[in-house]
């Protein structure tokens, strides 16, 4: 039994055997950027960490460095905010994944929490298959949480009451409830997240303030640890669950697991 499934907290031969045993890896994706004032920086990669650490230990896998920062330049009008070019990204997690795939691992999957990275790893998950061999899954574990949680949270919202949440979960010190002020209005909010998240138009944002003018907005105020946790356990539950339907209907469709090549830096 494994102490951990995060993969830079395990020793080599502990990589070695769990690889062997099920080559199955996780790499969680996020962002570091201004969640109000209540919740912190980390609040999409955190939330990807203990998402990832969940699901490793329903489908017996290794959860990968996916390293804190993401593509997000919205949100640099605000302090605390960091992000990547989506080149720089996209190469960071080919070469992340590639290396482990040289390690002997098969499965991917690349769950991610920030809405930013979308673009970015198609991209690389796209290069990830044809060029290094992998079966790779992209599991939008936002989107995820608002299907089974949105009806009871107020929907997804930048800060509002599922993202604390999901930090509640990975630590909840890290959520300062007694700070929340200041929050958007729901309204105008709520209106411009449906219309960037529709299948058939997307506009283009620049600044994170055309959504929410102070940064956030959502009603946060409810989350608690136990609703937290449960949170964490539905989701964790709902992604094994497609991820290991999906799994085995590509293998099924390519003939077993691709075979996996060298990546070229």
């Amino acid at each position: 039994m494994l102490p951990t499934r995060y993969f830079i907290d395990l020793t080599q031969p502990e990589i070695a055997q769990q690889l062997q045993k099920n080559p199955l890896v996780i790499l969680p994706a996020g962002s570091v950027e201004q969640h109000g004032p209540h919740l912190p920086t980390g609040t999409d990669i955190y939330s990807a960490n203990v998402i990832s650490h969940a699901v490793a230990e329903k489908m017996d896998g290794l959860v990968l460095p996916g390293g804190p920062l993401g593509v997000t330049p919205m949100h640099m009008p605000f302090e605390g905010t960091l992000t990547l070019s989506p080149q720089t990204y996209q190469q960071v997690v080919v070469e992340t994944c590639g290396s482990c795939a040289q390690h002997g691992a098969k499965r991917l999957i690349i769950l991610n929490w920030h809405e930013g990275n979308i673009p970015s790893l198609a991209i690389a998950s796209e290069k990830l298959h044809r060029e290094v061999g992998l079966n790779v899954i992209v599991v939008q574990a936002c989107y995820v949480a608002a299907e089974l949680y949105g009806h009871d949270c107020g929907g997804l919202t930048h800060g509002g009451e599922i993202e604390a949440l999901a930090v509640m979960a990975y630590e909840p010190d890290l959520v300062h409830l007694d700070r929340i002020d200041n929050s958007s209005d729901h309204t105008h909010g709520r209106q411009w997240d449906k219309l960037r998240r529709t299948r058939s138009y997307q506009p283009v944002l620049r600044d994170i303030k055309t959504i929410a003018p102070t940064g956030w907005y959502g009603s946060p105020e409810h989350a608690n640890v136990p609703k937290a946790l449960k949170m964490l356990s539905d989701i964790a539950s709902a992604i094994d669950k497609e991820c290991s339907e999906i799994f085995t209907l590509l293998e099924k469709a390519q003939g077993g697991t691709a075979e996996i090549k060298h990546l070229k830096i």
